[in-house]
């Protein structure tokens, strides 16, 4: 047997949808599809991977016959009185043999649940019922994203909190008249806050990016309940952050028409207000949005091609993107050019001196990059239609 029928009886042995061994290994699911179409090889580190996930050495799944028998040792020795797995009832056997519970003991049932979460039954006669397992969070993508919305809404929040606490130094209604006005402190708070945000900011897009990389698919595992869940949290998180917004507005307010402070600490809290409210806005956001899996796939498989064609040194559409602005702009700059040297006033003067072709040469340029954009456009929707149909 071929390498990619190898892979093909393995995968089904083991009821693997091609997404959920991209998963696995950390690839695409077209990658999985050209490898079993003979299309394209595996390197070797993932060669070794799908051996250690099938149990299986890397001669029988590159040269030999995954399916040949083999004789596989019991793990535990049978009683010589015979109570031993070997002397139970089918469905207590498999139990004891690490297989589905009593549950599912029949070969319809398997193939029922089978279907039921996208994987091939597989059922053959006289094949015992394998388990089927509910999808999970094989890649720690929860966690990883939590982690992610936590430090983005935290380094947003903490760059407007820079600016409020430097306004306390940049106007008359300090607290109490206790800060004294000083713009050197104002910009000093102002770059701390930023210094911290971007601290959070970095770091997070650096690991995400990371991660979209090691795991460019993802196995849908939330559940309706995990949605509704997050969908409540939405709410409240958007409501949260509209009230602490409006507290700000108030506190706002109340110092000027008031306390007669116009500028200060009121707008010092309102600006904090602020922070909290974006802080809610942005975690809250993320992680009802990290449910949205198949919209992740998309955008890893999309990052995944484009370092393919950076690898490459670009693909075909992204060298004439290159080429057809550039010619609009030398164009551009050549009209440009001409009018500049060539128009001369038309009869009469002030105003009336900018729409001769001397005051009019600059419009050459804005109109070469609206064309750019144009071309730009066009360019993307046609290599969009060749990705989808590769």
């Amino acid at each position: 047997m071929s390498f990619r029928d190898n892979l093909q009886y393995l995968r089904a042995q083991r009821n693997f949808t091609q997404e959920r061994l991209a998963m696995l290994l950390g690839v695409s699911r077209q990658a999985i599809s050209k490898w079993e179409s003979g299309k394209a090889y595996p390197e070797m580190d993932k060669l070794l991977m799908i051996c250690d996930l099938f149990g299986c050495t890397l001669d029988d799944l590159v040269l030999g016959d995954v399916r040949a028998p083999r004789s596989v040792p019991d793990a535990t020795p049978e009683p010589a009185d015979g109570t031993g797995a070997a002397g139970l009832p089918e469905a207590e056997r498999e139990i004891c043999n690490g297989g589905l519970a009593s549950e599912a003991t029949s070969s319809d049932t398997a193939a029922k649940q089978s279907v039921a979460y996208g994987l091939s039954p597989n059922v053959s006669a006289g094949r015992q019922a394998v388990s089927v397992a509910l999808p999970e969070d094989l890649t720690g993508y929860d966690a990883h994203m939590n982690s992610f919305a936590w430090k983005v809404a935290a380094g947003i929040a903490a760059i407007i909190a820079g600016v409020a606490v430097g306004v306390l130094f940049d106007s008359e209604g300090t607290v109490s008249g206790l800060l004294a006005r000083s713009e050197f402190l104002t910009f000093v708070c102002t770059i701390i806050g930023v210094i911290i945000g971007l601290a959070f900011l970095i770091p997070a897009g650096m690991t995400h990016s990371e991660f979209v990389r090691r795991h460019p698919f993802i196995e849908d595992f939330y559940t309706d309940d995990d949605r509704s869940r997050r969908a409540k949290e939405l709410a409240v998180g958007v409501v949260g952050g509209i009230g602490l917004i409006l507290l700000g507005v108030a506190v706002t307010v109340y110092g000027e028409e008031t306390l007669g402070i116009e500028e200060g600490w009121p707008v010092s809290v309102m600006l904090l207000c602020v922070a909290a409210g974006v802080f809610c806005f942005i975690y809250f956001g993320i992680r009802y949005g990290m449910m949205n899996i198949d919209s992740y796939n998309h955008e890893a498989e999309s990052e995944r091609r484009e370092r393919e064609r950076e690898a490459q040194g670009g693909d075909f559409y992204d060298k004439l993107t290159g080429l057809v602005c550039g010619i609009i702009m030398l164009i551009a700059t050549v009209v440009g050019l001409w009018m500049l040297f060539t128009g001369g006033p038309i009869d009469g003067g002030g105003h009336e001196r900018w729409l001769s072709g001397n005051g009019l040469f600059w419009l050459a340029w804005p109109i070469g990059g609206i064309l750019c954009g144009v071309a730009t456009c066009i360019i993307q929707i046609f290599r969009s239609f060749h990705d989808r149909d590769r």
